[in-house]
């Protein structure tokens, strides 16, 4: 585990060939079953992880509580799991061609939403992968109605205009 991966991006194992996994669809979700007391306050969100097999052979996947970590804010400061929400992977046999996906429910503080990692430690056949890091975030602010951030190649049509406008002034100068 070098660098995290964006939320959303696949990771490959290659101590197990074939497999890959990644976390994704972060986003603001209220629980199916209710609110935890515990999560009073706080912002309540989900994500998913699933592991596809692309090998040649099956593959007995487990990943469940204690094999997931939520951390959010730029401290790392870990987010309230809601383990009775959530939907795990427990010794679930993923054939060549097939995924299975768990379903986390976590909660924090709104504010430290913005940055959020998720660090999973995948046991395939009982043996341990390696731990992978994602890295992501959710911005639950919305936007007043007719205003859009300028995207990428709206700034860079601005830069080229700038310098093309300035260029021409010192030409005539």
């Amino acid at each position: 585990m070098y660098e995290p991966n964006v939320v959303g991006d696949w990771q490959e194992y290659d101590e197990h060939a074939g497999l890959r996994v990644r976390v994704h669809r972060l986003e603001a979700a209220e629980p199916p079953r209710g609110r935890d007391d515990a999560a009073d306050g706080l912002t309540y969100f989900s994500l998913r992880v699933t592991v596809e097999n692309r090998g040649s052979g099956h593959s007995t996947i487990h990943l469940d509580d204690g094999q997931i970590d939520v951390r959010i804010g730029p401290e790392g400061e870990a987010a309230f799991i809601d383990w009775r929400n959530s939907q795990f992977i427990e010794g679930y046999d993923v054939y060549p061609l097939r995924r299975a996906t768990a379903v986390l429910f976590a909660a924090a503080p709104e504010a430290s939403l913005s940055q959020v990692d998720i660090q999973i430690q995948l046991r395939v056949d009982d043996e341990w992968a390696d731990r992978r890091l994602w890295a992501g975030g959710i911005g639950l602010h919305e936007e007043p109605v007719g205003t859009h951030p300028p995207s990428t190649r709206d700034v860079l049509a601005h830069q080229v205009s700038n310098f093309l406008r300035d260029q021409a002034e010192e030409g005539t100068a």
